[in-house]
């Protein structure tokens, strides 16, 4: 197939509120994904009020992009009757889909929001095309793969159901033990039922194992000196994959990490972004950028990377990583909020800037200090090194760094920086 005849796929990233989806939008995202305040799978995440959600859906309506709404619980009895009227408020808002796995929660969709797109989970076990076939005939727009597929099965998938059905499959982030996330550690631990959002993680906790007959003694299974994390997967990276996946026919390629900040979002958008579009300007473009590609995203927060089951059934070695470290090569600082022309030193930002640069007004999220050198993270690739040379708080005192998390800071750069654009700097591995 020539790659004129190759439909180019959608990039569709997370959100877990309203900065981080209008990040995920500049930065590349032709969708966004994300969680209202209940009926979705991420219930820790801080989730959209109706409010969030009806700017989130205009301000990605204005610039192009899509939003899908999840609702994709395992629901009992008690959840039905609000689920009606949540996706009754959904009609009103107008979101470009909603996202859900429970069969009953489907009907409710289809009665209560009809002018809605419906896709349907992974949380659904959508493993063949017959159960594809299935939900393209109940009325459904879109079904997501289980992680468990491989690239072989997806392309046999996309020949054998309509046209007019999308396939969407995850590509990038966490990986849970569970198939397709249904998880039932969270609720044998802690209570906490995972299928109605609430999982705790307990994948990544540290265990041994007891021997009955010497009860006391727990047993290491494989062990380094930070402990055995024998549930902890890597996580899924098919950056270098681009080809095969659209290959496959995929429509939409999703990214995970619904509690996620707005750097990994900004970064991991850009990058599989760049990566698309190269791709289809030309193989030889995106294999020659691919140490780009590679090392940038490395800069979010992350395990060590697999390809899952993309290409047959992983081994343990593969899969399983051996601690609970996450790995980030940058630091978050803030987002260009509001950009002025001044002079810090003066407290007038409506003086001229020297040298080409600005004044950025942040919500400051990690320490930094005057006399740093950072990067401005721009949408359109490029990051440019910029020093900073005063600060002062929120009450317009002059300070030497920025060490209360949330606190509003105004950082005169070296270089110009424009709203949206991303403050971050380089860090070491941390521990979570």
């Amino acid at each position: 197939m020539e790659m004129k005849e190759k439909r180019k796929p959608e990039l569709l990233c997370p959100a877990k509120d309203l900065e981080v989806l209008k990040t995920a939008v500049d930065f590349g995202a032709d969708a966004v994904y994300i969680g209202g305040e209940a009926y979705g799978l991420r219930a820790r995440a801080r989730n959209f009020s109706p409010e969030d959600m009806a700017e989130g859906i205009r301000y990605a309506h204005k610039k192009g992009a899509r939003v899908h709404v999840t609702a994709n619980i395992l629901a009992h009895n008690s959840d039905l009757e609000g689920a009606a009227a949540y996706f009754r408020e959904l009609e009103e808002l107008q979101p470009d889909a909603v996202l859900v796995a429970d069969p009953g929660m489907f009907l409710l969709a289809r009665e209560n929001c009809p002018d809605i797109d419906i896709h349907i989970s992974t949380q659904a076990n959508n493993t063949n095309y017959g159960t594809f076939n299935f939900w393209a005939r109940q009325g459904a727009k879109r079904v997501v793969c289980a992680r468990e597929l491989s690239i072989e099965e997806i392309r046999q998938i996309r020949e054998k159901v309509p046209e007019s059905l999308e396939v969407e499959a995850f590509v990038h982030g966490a990986m849970c033990i569970s198939y397709s996330g249904r998880c039932l550690l969270s609720n044998y631990f802690t209570g906490r039922d995972a299928n109605h959002g609430e999982c705790t993680h307990p994948c990544r906790w540290k265990y041994a194992v007891a021997e009955e007959s010497r009860p006391g003694e727990y047993l290491p299974v494989e062990e380094n000196e930070r402990g055995t994390f024998i549930f902890n997967s890597r996580d899924l990276c098919m950056i270098d994959h681009i080809p095969e996946l659209v290959g496959a026919g995929i429509d939409s390629l999703k990214i995970e990490g619904r509690m996620k900040t707005a750097l990994y979002v900004a970064t991991v958008a850009r990058t599989y972004r760049k990566a698309i579009d190269d791709y289809f300007e030309s193989e030889e473009k995106y294999r020659a950028n691919m140490p780009w590609y590679l090392d940038e995203i490395k800069k979010c927060t992350y395990r060590r990377f697999t390809t899952g089951f993309y290409f047959g059934k992983p081994s343990e070695e593969s899969m399983v990583y051996d601690n609970n470290t996450y790995v980030s090569d940058a630091v978050w600082l803030g987002i260009a909020e509001q950009v002025f022309n001044g002079d810090l030193s003066s407290f007038d930002r409506d003086a001229q800037a020297e040298a080409g640069g600005c004044i950025v007004r942040i919500t400051q999220r990690n320490k930094f200090c005057v006399g740093d050198e950072i990067e401005i993270m721009k949408p359109d690739g490029r990051d440019v090194k910029t020093r900073v040379l005063s600060m002062m708080n929120g009450e317009g005192d002059a300070v030497e760094s920025a060490p209360h998390p949330l606190e509003t800071i105004y950082v005169q750069l070296s270089q110009e920086a424009q709203p949206g654009d991303i403050l971050r700097t380089a860090a070491a591995s941390r521990k979570v």
